[in-house]
């Protein structure tokens, strides 16, 4: 894949969704990247726009998406790691979003390298976990600074703009070889969701582990072309999903990772190697798809520092980051949606109104 197609695949993707309330604002003073004459969510937030500017009434990024609701189905494995009650045995109600980064709510799927799954699970000690998650395994770029950095080499007229970031950040280059080389799928079905960033477990003890999450697709994997998936139609994946779950629930098993001594939790473009402890903690099913108009999924922010007892924070800036942009976000796109009605009216087959 040249490189000037990579880039325009690339798109702006910080992770989807904002925070309702104002403790956003406080994580992203502690996590220090919020300061005068430095990078603000509302700079991060303007770097997605396309050139045409934002999709008024949708999400500054992920705005291309499909709602989901079904079940998380703890196994107790996980109750080692956290007491957080998410991880007790039993079935909790699940309500996501499978979605593309792209700012672009009607982006064909093949233009769109990144796919991505919100996700939140209520437990019924009135507790919510929420997290965002990506198909990659690695992130871009090292810091909010640098993602920042690239969006804005991104949309760049400049030809040497990308060479000059990638220059200065060289993280991208493993990203980068990763989008050039890996794989697309036919359906979110089949796609591996990654929670990149490194998150606290505390159990009953009192010890902590630092973590990350994946969620492991149980249908088989049929990698196809990006050429492929253009020939399938612009608008593919979500049909695809509607008529795959109308068949048969689909599964995710969610797999939690635990770092050993000195691997970086602050830097989710670094992948910590294969052989650390891996602990099955449960399986996420997808029982019923709804279109996004008026569906469940529409006004969720999938805030990544929304969590419950036994899973915190860790030094990694990029969940704070997150949370911050999400919030903005969110201000916009209800505030916009008073005055411009949710605008995507392609109509997905099957699923529910």
């Amino acid at each position: 894949m040249p490189q000037q197609s990579s880039s325009h695949a690339l798109g702006p993707f910080v992770l989807i969704a904002c925070i309702i309330g104002g403790t956003a604002a406080a994580f992203a003073y502690t996590a220090g990247w919020i300061s005068p004459h430095r990078l603000t969510p509302a700079k991060l937030v303007d770097a997605l726009a396309p050139p045409g500017g934002p999709a008024l009434g949708h999400r500054r990024n992920h705005a291309k998406g499909i709602c989901f609701t079904g079940v998380f189905e703890a196994n107790g494995n996980g109750a080692v790691l956290s007491r957080a009650y998410v991880f007790t045995r039993g079935q909790y109600p699940a309500l996501g979003r499978f979605n593309l980064a792209t700012p672009v709510p009607d982006a064909a799927d093949s233009t769109v390298r990144i796919r991505g799954m919100g996700l939140r699970i209520a437990t019924p000690d009135g507790q919510e976990w929420r997290t965002a998650m990506i198909d990659s395994p690695i992130f871009p770029a090292s810091t909010p600074q640098a993602f920042h950095a690239l969006l804005l080499a991104s949309a760049s007229k400049d030809p040497d703009a990308m060479k000059a970031f990638t220059a200065s950040n060289p993280e991208f280059a493993n990203f980068k070889a990763w989008a050039d080389s890996a794989p697309w799928t036919a359906s979110y079905a089949e796609d591996r969701f990654n929670g990149l960033d490194s998150f606290i477990f505390v159990d009953d003890f009192g010890i902590r582990r630092a973590a990350r999450w994946s969620l492991l697709p149980a249908a088989q994997v049929i990698p196809i072309t990006e050429a492929d998936l253009a020939k399938l139609g612009p608008d593919h994946l979500e049909k695809e999903i509607v008529e795959r779950v109308r068949g048969a629930p689909q599964r995710w098993t969610m797999a939690v990772t635990i770092a050993n001594p000195g691997d970086p939790t602050n830097d989710p473009s670094k992948a910590w190697p294969e052989d650390r402890r891996t602990v099955e903690v449960g399986t996420l099913v997808v029982k019923q798809i709804e279109a996004e108009r008026d569906g469940p999924c529409r006004d969720v922010n999938f805030d990544p520092t929304v969590l419950p007892s036994g899973i915190a924070i860790s030094d990694d800036p990029f969940p704070a980051a997150r949370s911050s942009a999400y919030r903005v976000s969110y201000d916009l796109r209800t505030a916009e949606a008073r005055d411009y009605p949710y605008t995507v009216t392609r109509t997905v087959a099957g699923a529910q109104p």
